[in-house]
C-alpha cells in the first residue's frame, strides 16, 4: 500500500482513509471487525471517525462507531499501526455544538475511553465556532498535547478565511496551529476547495482528508434515476445529484473505468487523489466486496486524458 505524508506531521497514512461512519449504522460490530480486519490485512491503515457517529440513527446517541473502533483495536492489537482520526465539537450527549475548552477537554476523555486508547493521532474540530475565540480553542488542544492526549489536530468544514484566522491566532500566540484539514470533495461538489482553501492549504503544507468523496454514494453509478434512490438507507440524500450534470458526470466516470477495466467507484476515488493538494479522500465500505473495491482505488493511477475528461465533465 502506497503512503502518503500527512502535512507536516510526520504521520503517514495510505493513498485512502477507511470512513468509520457506517460503524454502528449500517454496518453492526461484527460486521465493523470484519472490514477492519480485511482493511488491515490491505494497508488501509488510517480510520476516520467522530463522537457524534452515528447519533442520527434511532436509538443511537453517538459514540457508537468509536465504540466498535476501540473494541477493535483492543482485539485486533493494532492500535500501534493503525492512525486513529476522530473530532470533537458536534452536538452529541450533554455537549452542545461548539469548540469551547470545557467541550474539548471533557470530549477528549469520552472518545478515549470509547476507543479504548491513551491518545488520538489526529483530532479535529468538526465544525467551526464563531462565538468561541479561538485562542480558547486552541489552548485547550495545547493542553491535550502536552499530556500527549492528541498527536495533532486538524480543522473539519473550515472555509479559507476562517482557516486562516486559526493559523494567525496559533503563530500570534504561539499555539499550536491545524495541521490537517478535513473538506467536503468530490467529482460534483468541487467548490468548497478549489480555490481558495487548496491554495491555503499547500502553502502551509497542511494534510488534506477529503469527505463525501463519493457524494455519499451517488458517484458509484448506483443511483441513476429517481427510481433507484430507495437501495439504500442514504439513497433519499441523493436526488440533488440527478440533475444534468450529475449525469454528465457519472457518463465521463463510465468511460473512464471501462478503458481501464474499473469501477466507477475506483476512478471517482482515485480523481480525488490525484488532485493538487490532496493526501487521500475518506471512502467506507458496507461490504467485502465494497472494501476490495476501495484497495483497488488506491492502485488506480489516472491518466492525463482521464483527468482532463473528467475535470470538463464536472466543471
Amino acid at each position: 500500500m502506497k503512503l502518503r505524508n500527512l502535512g507536516e506531521t510526520g504521520i503517514r497514512v495510505p493513498t485512502l482513509v477507511l470512513g468509520g461512519n457506517v460503524f454502528g449504522w449500517t454496518v453492526d460490530e461484527a460486521r465493523a471487525f470484519e472490514l477492519l480486519d480485511r482493511a488491515a490485512a490491505a494497508g488501509l491503515s488510517a480510520i476516520d471517525t467522530a463522537d457524534s457517529y452515528s447519533s442520527w440513527v434511532p436509538g443511537n446517541v453517538g459514540g457508537e462507531s468509536e465504540t466498535i473502533l476501540g473494541k477493535w483495536l483492543k482485539r485486533s492489537g493494532r492500535r500501534d499501526s493503525t492512525v486513529v482520526i476522530t473530532k470533537v465539537g458536534s452536538a452529541v450527549g450533554n455537549y452542545p455544538k461548539d469548540l469551547t475548552a470545557r467541550h474539548i477537554l471533557s470530549g477528549v476523555e469520552d472518545s478515549l475511553r470509547r476507543l479504548q486508547t491513551d491518545r488520538i493521532d489526529v483530532y479535529f474540530s468538526h465544525w467551526p465556532d464563531p462565538a468561541t475565540p479561538i485562542e480558547e480553542t486552541l489552548r485547550a488542544y495545547q493542553a491535550l498535547i502536552q499530556q500527549g492526549k492528541v498527536r495533532v489536530i486538524g480543522a473539519s468544514n473550515y472555509d479559507a478565511q476562517q482557516l486562516g484566522d486559526a493559523l494567525g491566532t496559533a503563530a500570534r500566540k504561539s499555539l499550536p496551529r491545524y495541521q490537517v484539514v478535513q473538506p467536503e470533495y468530490n467529482l460534483y461538489n468541487r467548490a468548497a476547495f478549489e480555490g481558495a482553501l487548496r491554495e491555503l492549504c499547500v502553502r502551509e503544507g497542511l494534510g488534506v482528508i477529503t469527505y463525501f468523496s463519493l457524494a455519499s454514494g451517488f458517484l458509484t453509478g448506483k443511483y441513476r434515476s429517481p427510481a433507484d434512490l430507495g437501495k439504500s438507507p442514504r439513497g433519499q440524500m441523493l436526488g440533488k445529484y440527478l440533475d444534468d450534470r450529475g449525469r454528465r458526470i457519472l457518463g465521463a466516470l463510465d468511460a473512464v473505468a471501462g478503458s481501464h477495466g474499473a469501477q466507477a467507484a475506483e476512478v471517482a476515488l482515485a480523481w480525488v487523489a490525484q488532485q493538487p493538494g490532496v493526501t487521500a479522500p475518506i471512502a467506507s465500505a458496507t461490504t467485502a466486496e465494497q472494501l476490495a473495491s476501495l484497495v483497488r482505488a488506491t492502485e488506480l493511477t489516472l491518466t492525463k486524458e482521464d483527468l482532463q475528461a473528467l475535470a470538463e465533465a464536472s466543471a
